[in-house]
């Protein structure tokens, strides 16, 4: 477990730096990623290339980003995290929101292993 919660932990902070290649370090080849918001998926990729591909382009959205651990669950193969997310917009998006708002959210984030490496990784709000 505490393998787990290191790799979650270098995730997040190469998330919070906007490092993709520290993000990546223990992403399986074969990843499946799910953005689900409100009970809607919104967002499904396969492989690191399109992970990747995904995480480049998101830096672009915000000038400054941090998630917040506020609990870790662990379970079988997967582990649950509750955070605290804060962002500033670095665009105007179509659905109101505008560059330089500032974005406070809680969510949760469900990690699934295999080898110390995350096959699966499902990010709700």
């Amino acid at each position: 477990m505490i393998d787990r919660e290191k790799i979650i932990r270098e995730y997040i902070d190469g998330y919070n730096h906007f490092d993709i290649e520290k993000m990546l370090l223990h992403i399986d080849e074969n990843i499946t990623f799910e953005n689900i918001q409100n009970g809607v998926t919104n967002m499904s990729l396969i492989g690191i290339d399109a992970f990747r591909q995904q995480a480049e382009q998101a830096k672009n959205y915000f000038t400054e980003r941090k998630q917040t651990i506020s609990s870790i669950v662990h379970r079988d193969t997967e582990t649950e995290i509750t955070i605290e997310y804060f962002a500033i917009l670095a665009m105007d998006f179509p659905n109101g929101l505008k560059k330089g708002q500032a974005l406070n959210l809680n969510g949760k984030s469900i990690f699934e292993f295999l080898n110390n490496k995350i096959i699966k990784l499902t990010d709700l709000s």
